[in-house]
């Protein structure tokens, strides 16, 4: 690095740093804004820092679904942490693509892979039920497509979240809304201005 700098002139050194420091400070910036490290966790309430996940959020708090579960525990996969982890990247950032591009459709359906996904771990949590008291078997999502049987929600339509759940049939929804990131010694300092 310091054979890098010392070949070019003194002038563009200090704005080499200078761009760089802005670059990683806007960087910093958009990582805080944008709420990452909330991503890396179970929480559900992750899930509405986009604000169009909000009517999916209120049908499944108020679903059979909403007090044992978490959204990682239907649309990740559980078998390790590392398809776990990798899969919510993948998803994560095809999701914020879609939604910066504001390309999301009015009715947000899974994707086959998140679908995949959720038949496997609704296998997972029901095992007991469909093998031993209703003795229906278990097929994979892959059969399901291939017409050799039913999704776990063709006939489960309402579990957990509403066949309704979409942007414009809930526009007032309620469900807790993210924190700002607007830090209190800030908000604190803006109060007092206004009064003053």
């Amino acid at each position: 690095m310091r054979k890098f700098l010392n070949n070019i002139p003194q002038c563009f050194v200090v704005l080499f740093f200078v761009i760089g420091g802005v670059v990683a400070g806007l960087g910093a910036y958009i990582i805080y804004i944008a709420r990452v490290h909330t991503y890396a966790t179970d929480d559900p309430s992750a899930c509405i820092n986009c604000h169009i996940m909000t009517p999916y959020y209120q049908s499944w708090m108020h679903s059979s679904h909403g007090n044992q579960t978490t959204c990682n525990d239907c649309h990740v996969p559980q078998d390790n942490a590392f398809n776990k982890y990798y899969f919510k990247a993948v998803d994560g950032l095809y999701h914020s693509a879609i939604f910066t591009l504001k390309a999301e459709p009015e009715v947000i359906r899974a994707r086959d892979a998140s679908s995949k996904v959720v038949m496997d771990n609704c296998i997972r949590c029901h095992t007991q039920l469909n093998t031993e008291f209703v003795n229906t078997g278990m097929i994979g999502f892959t059969q399901t497509q291939s017409g050799e049987g039913k999704a776990c929600w063709d006939c489960h339509t309402n579990v957990p979240h509403t066949v309704v759940s979409n942007i414009s049939s809930s526009p007032n929804v309620i469900a807790p809304m993210p924190a700002s990131p607007v830090p209190s010694w800030l908000k604190n300092m803006m109060k007092s201005k206004k009064t003053e």
